[in-house]
């Protein structure tokens, strides 16, 4: 929730600053890139040692990050801020992710990380609305505090509930070490990536340049982070009973049904001038996303428990997270500059529709209900 009260102000505040298209996908892809480089390392470290102690350090981190975001008025400090920032999520997200993995029974994969993902998108939808009122009311400084008390609320819920290191699963297990190059070379994993990635592209693009189109539209900060929760919050409410229809049926399927979905919503955005029209083009996208990811995250944990390397496998899925990010944010901004503001959108769509096909090629081998 704290993430996404700041997530529709951060490129209308580096307007502000004077940023450019490049540099406003900057402020997000320089998250992405410390994010990318550190996955690789809490991933591995977590299977070894255990999570708590990476989750708890990320999210004190968001919270002394949020700080450093109230004194930032230039825009290489606001990099910088961003920065760190992906530094800590490094240390939450695939290593949360792992953890949740690890203790789903089977066969209920895609309720499990259904259910999990809805705490995610459920408050990242409600924070852009957040946000956007704090910003008409009290300014952009209140929202970076309020950011900062839920992450330090988030670290001492964390501390003082989740369980002892010595009764997690990943303790005292032997850990088999499986090189990521070979990692892979799994056909069906590859799938997996490639899918997250693109869906990610599409949310960078959107999280990026939504909020400078809306507002040059004339939308308040009110609208804007509605338009911008909405679809986190369509894909939100859709994560546990498409979870639930993924472990019941073709997850393969569903998959590729949802991307299919979002690459048609993306596509609208081009063409969607007024308010309501934003708003269907945005229902549209979370209704993808809310198809695809369920299905996605429970092929995912059930490669992580066949390989036992539920925290690498995670932090691989996390990395293409973060890679689409950086990469959706870094190219909109190119498009903004050097075309238009509008063909960003259409340039995503082509790479989601790509993306879900490579998806349906990488996995044709995988036969059954199963997968």
């Amino acid at each position: 929730m704290g993430v996404g009260i700041v997530v529709p102000l951060l490129p209308v505040y580096a307007e502000s600053l004077g940023a450019s298209g490049l540099y406003i996908g900057f402020v997000f892809s320089v998250f992405s890139l410390s994010r990318t480089v550190l996955l690789p390392v809490f991933g591995s470290l977590s299977d070894k040692t255990g999570r708590k102690p990476y989750i708890t350090a990320g999210l004190l981190g968001y919270a002394i990050v949020s700080i450093a975001f109230i004194f930032s008025d230039t825009i290489s400090g606001l990099i910088t801020a961003r920065f760190f920032q992906g530094i800590a999520s490094a240390m939450i997200m695939p290593v949360a992710q792992a953890y949740i993995g690890e203790i789903t029974p089977k066969d209920s994969e895609g309720f499990t990380m259904g259910l999990f993902n809805l705490s995610v998108f459920g408050s990242l939808s409600i924070g852009p609305i957040m946000g956007g009122f704090l910003n008409d009311s009290c300014g952009i400084d209140a929202a970076f505090i309020v950011m900062g008390i839920l992450s330090f609320t988030g670290f001492l819920l964390s501390f003082f509930c989740l369980p002892p290191i010595k009764e997690e699963a990943a303790v005292g297990r032997a850990v088999i070490r499986i090189p990521w190059s070979e990692l892979l070379k799994d056909r069906f994993l590859s799938g997996l990536l490639i899918l997250r990635f693109v869906y990610v592209f599409c949310i960078g693009t959107l999280w990026c340049f939504l909020p400078v189109l809306a507002t040059d539209s004339g939308l308040s900060s009110t609208r804007t982070g509605i338009l911008v929760m909405l679809g986190i919050f369509i894909s939100g409410v859709l994560q546990v009973p498409m979870g639930m229809l993924a472990d019941r049926s073709n997850k393969k399927r569903m998959a590729i049904i949802g991307g299919v979905i979002v690459t048609a919503a993306i596509f609208s955005f081009h063409w969607a001038e007024s308010f309501w029209a934003l708003f269907s083009a945005s229902v549209a996208f979370g209704i993808g996303g809310g198809i695809a990811m369920p299905p996605l995250m429970a092929m995912a944990v059930i490669k992580g428990d066949d390989a036992k390397a539920m925290g690498t496998i995670m932090s691989m899925l996390t990395m293409a997270h973060s890679m689409g990010m950086f990469f959706g944010a870094s190219v909109a901004g190119l498009a903004m500059d050097f075309l238009s503001l509008r063909q960003a959108f259409p340039l995503a769509g082509i790479i989601m529709l790509f993306g879900t096909a490579l998806f349906a090629i990488f996995t044709r081998s995988a036969k059954g209900k199963t997968l």
